[in-house]
């Protein structure tokens, strides 16, 4: 799945919406610090009144937000594992009897908390759905709608989500005229902000790959990888952050820790080139060779035996391939820092070759080319002469 596939399915989750029918929701309650199912319960979607609705929705709107490989992760699963996720979900993808289906979830569920008691009470939920994506027309002169022809693709999405406390307050009471202590009982699902989830079949512009699931991790880089292996049966992943330290280390033990800024503008220049041509593609992977031709494209000369150890040295694997989409910082969006330790400057990936550290007066400074009157905070800057 690419971001756009995850948007198309997420702004889909909206009350009424015929291309998005949710047949069963199936939610399971555990008590903190037990590895027990205190209490389940399913029942149609369409039976919950429409504020209910439109919480659990954006809910699940909040598991599917994030970037890829940061947030969110495509799984493959591996091949072998004890009580198999791929097919524990996929039988309860295609049962018709709901019995059936809530066995196959409770058997997800007790994957997910076996050994491993939740702090607080958790709510896991389940719901079947049906995603309906309406095909392309091959031109804007044919007579039948979008409508007339879609691609239909059954899911199971998962939510976990923890409880807060029940409120503790002072209230007035203005018939009685006194103060009254008021404590609710009851905790509440915290909807806003799930712990974790997962969608499956994977579906990428239209078709469902059930060898694939969509993990989301509760925080960007920091996914739970007890939750990957142990509960849905994932291969290992790298984040986008892991994968652009592995591109610093490769990088730094080839050419040293000392780069030009045009040189290093020109390599993600290069590597920015290569995303934006596979937009359309499976996301570009580098190895050590494209490493290699990157570099030399950007004026390093270097051995290709030299990067290729380099690969070894660093992740134990010299034929492991970066994502492309993980190194380059996105170029319209974020910035690069320049650390010193006078200030911390933020400057776009491709105005790097902008940017000199040039000695002045025996001291070491940062030059930035600029094309115009510098402002600071409304107020333009003197010119001076580089010499005074």
């Amino acid at each position: 799945m690419d971001k756009k596939d995850i948007a198309d399915i997420r702004r889909q989750f909206k009350v009424d919406n015929d291309l998005m029918k949710i047949s069963d929701i199936f939610n399971v309650y555990i008590m903190k610090e037990t590895t027990d199912i205190y209490h389940h319960q399913s029942q149609p979607f369409e039976m919950l009144d429409q504020d209910q609705q439109e919480l659990f929705m954006n809910n699940f709107k909040k598991v599917l937000t994030g970037q890829l490989d940061e947030k969110l992760f495509e799984l493959k699963f591996v091949r072998e594992a004890e009580d198999h996720s791929q097919l524990i979900l996929h039988k309860g993808l295609l049962s018709t009897n709901i019995e059936d289906w809530k066995e196959q979830m409770l058997l997800m569920t007790e994957k997910m908390i076996r050994d491993n008691p939740y702090e607080k009470d958790v709510v896991i939920t389940f719901i079947r759905a049906e995603y309906l994506k309406p095909a392309k027309r091959r031109n804007d002169e044919a007579e039948e709608s979008e409508r007339d022809a879609v691609y239909s693709n059954s899911f199971i999405l998962c939510s976990v989500n923890q409880t807060q406390e029940p409120k503790k307050e002072i209230q007035f009471d203005y018939v009685e005229k006194e103060f009254k202590y008021k404590i609710e009982v009851d905790p509440v699902i915290d909807l806003k902000n799930p712990m974790t989830g997962f969608l499956f079949p994977t579906i990428t512009d239209g078709a469902s790959d059930v060898n694939h699931v969509l993990y989301a991790s509760g925080k960007a880089n920091e996914p739970d990888y007890r939750f990957i292996e142990d509960v849905l049966n994932g291969e290992e992943i790298m984040t986008a952050k892991e994968d652009k330290a592995v591109f610093e280390e490769v990088i730094k033990d080839v050419v040293g820790d000392q780069l030009n800024p045009s040189t290093l503008a020109s390599v993600y220049g290069e590597i920015n080139r290569v995303v934006e041509e596979n937009e359309e593609d499976e996301p570009p992977r580098l190895d050590y060779k494209d490493v290699e031709r990157v570099l030399n494209q950007s004026g390093e000369q270097v051995d290709s035996e030299k990067v290729k150890t380099a690969f070894q040295r660093v992740t134990d694997n010299e034929t492991y391939e970066l994502k492309a989409s993980s190194i380059v910082p996105k170029y319209k969006t974020k910035s690069i820092k320049i650390n010193t330790k006078i200030a911390n400057i933020s400057i776009s990936p491709q105005d790097l070759e902008y940017v000199r550290q040039v000695n002045y007066k025996g001291k070491r400074c940062i030059m930035i080319e600029v094309e115009e009157d510098a402002e600071i905070d409304g107020f333009k800057m003197l010119p001076e002469a580089f010499g005074e």
